[in-house]
C-alpha cells in the first residue's frame, strides 16, 4: 500500500450487526448524534472526531484499531461492489 491508495475503513456495521446493537441505541447510549453514528456505520465519514470515536470504543469495549482499519483503495472499492 502506498499513501496515495490507502483509505480508512469503518468496521462499525459489522461490529453492531454482530452484537445486535442498532444505530439509534448506540447514539442514545453514547450521546452522539444519530447522523454521526449512521455515517460511521455506513462508512461515509470523511473526518473522524476523536471524542466520537472514543465514546464508541468505550461503549463497545473495543480498541480504535477494531473500529477503524487501513485498507487499499482498490480492495475497498471491490468490497463496496459486493
Amino acid at each position: 500500500m502506498t499513501n496515495n491508495n490507502v483509505r480508512v475503513k469503518s468496521n462499525l456495521k459489522s461490529i453492531l450487526d454482530e452484537r445486535g446493537v442498532s444505530i439509534r441505541k448506540l447514539a442514545n447510549e453514547t450521546g452522539l448524534k444519530f447522523e454521526t453514528v449512521r455515517r460511521l456505520y455506513n462508512d461515509q465519514t470523511k473526518q473522524y472526531q476523536r471524542d466520537s470515536i472514543g465514546a464508541i470504543c468505550v461503549y463497545l469495549s473495543i480498541e480504535v484499531g477494531d473500529l477503524l482499519t487501513l485498507t487499499d483503495e482498490g480492495e475497498y472499492e471491490e468490497e463496496k461492489r459486493q
